[in-house]
């Protein structure tokens, strides 16, 4: 009888706890604003969608942010929230829980430095820098799983601006061009596989234009003149 009613005793206080606990979730502070322990599933599951603590309407601390594989909640993002601001260290993982990309979030805007890793390896893929309002700002560069770079790019508002570059496997460069707010303008040089010249001209608004030059084995072979419409002027 006493083993009984100890039983009985155990469960109960078991069963209250669970519900002290839930009951310590999902709540709202005197003015109505989440606080302390949240957490959601997605709709019509029970699979976690995220988690996370509130302080008065304000997310501080780790949130923890899930998709659904094969029905399954896996961690897909993880964002360490700022107590002063509505800045947010965070960082994208694979369904295999693999680093993805990381970098800062100013509320749903991605700025300043952002890095993004091969799939295969955790060798860095792309580095990219963002201005206040989300856009790309700065160098872009991306590299080959070699490690050799691939490619730099020069954003300026969102806008390529500036010299750009692309490189072969090997690091030889392969073509440059200069841009001007998103468009070609400029010089263009392209180079073979050991890196000799073998075209060079220049573009306006996207168009050729002017005389463009090509070249074999470092020799001058032809050369080729461009209207203002970027039409080839047969000569």
């Amino acid at each position: 009888m006493k083993l009984r009613y100890s039983i009985f005793i155990i469960t109960l206080t078991g069963f209250h706890l669970i519900l002290l606990s839930q009951d310590n979730v999902n709540q709202l502070d005197k003015s109505g604003h989440r606080h302390g322990y949240w957490t959601k599933n997605f709709e019509g599951t029970q699979q976690m969608r995220y988690e996370g603590n509130f302080e008065n309407g304000k997310e501080i601390g780790v949130f923890k942010y899930y998709k659904l594989d094969g029905k399954k909640s896996v961690l897909s993002a993880t964002k360490l929230f700022n107590a002063n601001n509505n800045l947010a260290e965070v960082k994208f993982f694979t369904s295999k829980g693999k680093l993805v990309s990381e970098g800062t979030m100013n509320g749903k805007l991605f700025i300043g430095k952002w890095t993004y890793y091969h799939k295969n390896n955790d060798d860095v893929l792309k580095t990219e820098h963002y201005n206040d309002l989300g856009e790309l700002h700065g160098e872009s560069i991306t590299y080959f799983e070699n490690g050799i770079m691939a490619e730099k790019l020069q954003y300026q508002n969102g806008k390529l601006n500036g010299l750009c570059e692309w490189y072969t496997k090997n690091g030889n460069l392969f073509k440059s061009s200069e841009f001007r707010n998103d468009e070609l303008q400029g010089l263009t040089k392209t180079y073979d596989e050991k890196g000799e010249l073998i075209i060079e001209g220049a573009y306006q608004s996207d168009l050729r234009t002017g005389i463009w030059k090509y070249y074999e084995n470092g020799q001058l072979t032809e050369e080729r003149l461009y209207d203002e419409n970027g039409r080839w002027v047969k000569q």
